[in-house]
């Protein structure tokens, strides 16, 4: 039996999510957003790719929560973008009350779903998903470790001129300033990048992985990145739908695990049929364990926020 996912938010990430979906014909789509016209427009359009690109997945654009009824997965993508000179954090209310309507919305129709969530400031966000839901931590995720890995591991290949597909690299914490890249952990065909260049290189790469998202919002004077972020949801929903194991840096609730205890952080873990299955606890330094207890520290205070607002 088909698959049937839900995109919440028909913008540039939502409507990039869709057509990555159905090109890699991962299920029927639902596209949903509450602009009138748009989701059916860019639905529309997403199915008449179908012929060219060789997809049979239904797409379908809608501003109905009862069309995604019985949604096997959802992503949620809803909320206002960055502007250029806005910190992930001044998001925070404004996209909360957003989060809390989509979430009440998506899981009344669809009750047994998996939510994987997208919209900024990433790990608060994924909170109220989870409070409003009700669900256990296993079937709500954020999208963050995937797309700054994949930055990470960009800027490495270029900077030691090898392919992409050589590198692999972890980014822990909180999507924002005080996320964590490990490079003992970042290799290029197995070789710690340690060793393939000085801390100076390091330490460069790791702060443009850090203001990745800020740089591309500089660049575009308005919005921001969808292409790298909707490919980076497409490949958890990939692994999540087919049942692949496959280990990804996501942004789950933490009960203990690496000495947290109640926040959504970046850690490894392995998806599966049934969401996240299993965190990957590894060892840290000192100063590793120290950076990411900063980071949780700076999720605590946007969920302190929250709290305060009465969203949590």
């Amino acid at each position: 039996m088909q698959k049937k996912i839900t995109v919440v938010g028909a913008g540039n990430v939502g409507a990039t999510v869709a057509q990555r979906l159905a090109e890699k014909e991962l299920g029927d789509i639902v596209l949903i957003d509450i602009l009138q016209g748009v989701p059916e427009g860019k639905g529309l359009d997403l199915l008449e790719s179908g012929p060219v690109c060789g997809y049979d997945s239904l797409v379908t654009g809608t501003q109905r929560y009862e069309d995604t009824a019985g949604s096997d997965l959802v992503v949620i993508t809803a909320g206002l973008p960055r502007k250029p000179g806005m910190t992930r954090d001044d998001l925070l209310l404004k996209n909360a009350a957003i989060l809390k309507d989509v979430t009440v919305k998506v899981v009344k129709n669809s009750p047994e779903c998996i939510l994987i969530v997208v919209s900024n400031p990433l790990d608060a966000m994924c909170a109220v998903a989870m409070k409003e839901s009700g669900f256990p931590r296993h079937r709500v995720i954020g999208m963050a470790g995937v797309l700054d890995s994949a930055r990470f591991r960009t800027f490495i290949a270029q900077e030691l001129k090898v392919s992409v597909e050589n590198t692999h690299a972890f980014v822990l914490g909180g999507h924002g300033d005080t996320m964590v890249p490990l490079p003992r952990y970042s290799t290029v065909a197995g070789i710690p990048i340690t060793e393939l260049m000085s801390q100076e290189q390091i330490d460069r790469l790791v702060k443009r992985t850090r203001d990745g998202g800020g740089e591309i919002v500089q660049l575009l004077g308005s919005g921001s990145a969808f292409y790298a972020p909707s490919a980076a949801a497409a490949e958890m929903v990939e692994a999540i739908l087919k049942d692949k194991k496959k280990v990804l840096p996501c942004a789950v609730r933490l009960e203990g695990e690496y000495g947290i205890s109640g926040l959504f952080v970046g850690v490894p873990v392995k998806l599966g049929a049934r969401g996240m299955e299993e965190i990957i606890q590894i060892n840290l330094t000192t100063d590793e364990k120290s950076a990411l207890q900063r980071s949780a520290k700076a999720v605590q205070d946007l969920v302190d926020v929250l709290k305060k607002n009465a969203y949590l």
